[in-house]
This record gives structure tokens, C-alpha cells and sequence, in this order.
């Protein structure tokens, strides 16, 4: 982004970055960094000190009232957000959204945690909570679950209030959904997680 404008440029280019942070209670959202780093490094060091990079056009609006009652800051910079083309896709036109290129390994970890330290524990040791787009990766992650020794565990789903909408963590669009009754609710900082007969609440 320049000049409130977006352009394409390769993730391998560094430039500075702007990160939000919804759990943050002293008011500041963003958070622009003084560094320059690839795409995918910027979007790291948001996730590990932040939410994320900037993302959604209402954050962006809002950053941009921000920025406008700063008179510091310098609009002609070039900033990572957090909008990104994935350019491989599967012959029948099937999306593609799953980046390992090895296993599709899901590991039960038998520790009680909140959401958030679930999160940044499975990002620390094993790269991400884990995210469901299809039947597959259903029947893989419930026979894990069956394993718990709590009624419930964690998945990497998330419900943001900013922009009204569950994703999951790991920037699958949640088109495959097996929610529970009466579920999903629209609380903020909720979180999804898979109960022992597999569904999502």
C-alpha cells in the first residue's frame, strides 16, 4: 500500500509493514514497523506480537483516519498489508489453500490452554492450529479428538468482530463448516474448537 493505494509486488521485496492488534485494551490498533522485511516475515512478526497484518477494507479505513490526525507520518511509503494471490490451483478449479508440501500431520497435544496460548504454542513447536476445509481433513482431525482427555479441543478458527466473519488462521476461507446446534455465535474473541463427535462449537 502507498498513498492509501494498493499494488502488487513480489513477497521476496521488503518494505515496511503495518500490523493490528484486536486484543489490544489501550486503544491502539495498528502498528507500524520501523523495519523492513519480506511479506512473509512481516506476516510472522505481526502474528507473534500482533493479531496480523492489516487486513479487510475496514481496517484499512480506519488506519487511514488514524494516519490522517498524525501529521508524522509519511504517506508516500511503501507498506506490506495483509493481502496476498495465491498463484497454484488444482486442474478442476478447486481452490488451493493447504501449503505443506510434506505430510498432513495433525498432532493432539494433551495440554489445557486458552485459545490464544493454544495458538502461539502450536505455531512455536508445530507450525499452526489446525484448519478443516473438507471432509478429509474432518475425519483426520475427529479421530484425534477422540483421543482428548477434554470434551473439546482447540481448532485454528477464530471470529472477528472488525470484520464480522469466522476464518481460520492459517487464511483458509471457511467454506466447509460442521457447526453444532445452535452454533456458531457472533460474541467477539470467540474461537472454534471440535467436540468428541466431531462437530464445531
Amino acid at each position: 500500500m502507498k498513498n492509501d493505494t494498493w499494488d502488487d509486488d513480489s513477497c521476496t521485496d521488503e518494505y515496511k509493514f503495518i500490523c493490528y492488534d484486536e486484543y489490544n485494551k489501550s486503544g491502539k490498533t495498528f502498528y507500524i514497523s520501523d523495519k523492513t522485511m519480506t511479506w512473509t516475515d512481516a506476516q510472522r512478526f505481526c502474528r507473534e506480537h500482533y493479531t496480523d497484518l492489516i487486513s479487510g477494507v475496514k481496517q484499512l479505513k480506519d488506519f487511514k483516519t488514524q494516519r490522517q490526525n498524525d501529521p508524522n507520518q509519511n504517506n508516500a511509503e511503501h507498506f506490506w498489508i495483509g493481502l496476498f494471490r495465491d498463484c497454484w490451483s488444482w486442474s478442476d478449479g478447486s481452490s488451493f489453500s493447504f501449503r505443506s508440501w510434506d505430510t498432513d500431520s495433525v498432532i493432539l497435544i494433551k495440554k489445557s490452554m486458552i485459545w490464544e496460548d493454544a495458538l502461539y504454542y502450536c505455531r512455536d513447536h508445530h507450525g499452526d492450529l489446525v484448519s478443516i476445509t473438507n471432509q478429509d481433513d474432518q475425519r483426520w482431525v475427529q479421530e484425534r479428538a477422540k483421543m482428548a482427555s477434554t470434551p473439546h479441543v482447540w481448532l485454528g478458527l477464530r471470529y472477528t468482530c472488525t470484520l464480522d466473519f469466522w476464518f481460520w488462521v492459517s487464511d483458509e476461507t471457511v467454506f466447509y463448516k460442521n457447526w453444532g446446534p445452535g452454533q456458531p455465535g457472533d460474541d467477539c474473541n470467540m474461537s472454534g474448537a471440535m467436540d468428541y463427535g466431531g462437530r464445531e462449537g
